[in-house]
């Protein structure tokens, strides 16, 4: 004996698809506004007459032709090592950092950096444990370098 399709059964599988798809689009709306941290830039337009120059100063640093490595050691000081294009340390290597988290989960951690021999520099401060993009000011002499480098 077989069942007859009625109109209810008809009911109970829109309820069910349209109760998964809208189930489905509030999860991810959910994670979406949790896991993003804000803007990449607050004004776009002011951004946008900012790039030519931005565009001028990334020239300018690759014509430097420093050779730079960024890793985090064991106890998760930040070490920089750089170079000139001839393969020499850069002579009074000084550099500012600022970690942040590439969600905007945890505060900014502000890094300062101390000597370490052989043309390398160390931060004073730890890195926290976690995924970190850290944004890098380099400077030897009048010249400067910026980077972002992800570390974890």
């Amino acid at each position: 004996m077989t069942r007859r399709f009625t109109g209810w059964h008809m009911l109970a599988i829109l309820i069910a698809f349209f109760g998964t798809v809208i189930a489905v689009n509030f999860v991810m709306a959910w994670y979406a506004t949790r896991t993003f941290g804000g803007t990449v830039v607050d004004n776009s337009y002011v951004a946008s007459q900012e790039f030519n120059r931005w565009l001028a100063e990334a020239r300018a640093q690759e014509q430097l032709g420093w050779t730079k490595t960024v890793a985090v050691d064991a106890r998760r000081h930040v070490t920089i090592a750089a170079s000139s294009a001839d393969g020499q340390p850069l002579a009074g290597l000084s550099a500012s950092a600022v970690a942040r988290h590439p969600l905007g989960r945890e505060a900014d951690v502000p890094l300062r950096f101390a000597p370490a021999g052989d043309g390398r520099l160390r931060s004073v401060e730890a890195l926290p444990a976690g995924r970190w993009l850290v944004h890098l000011t380099v400077r030897s002499g009048a010249n400067e370098a910026r980077l972002i480098e992800n570390l974890s």
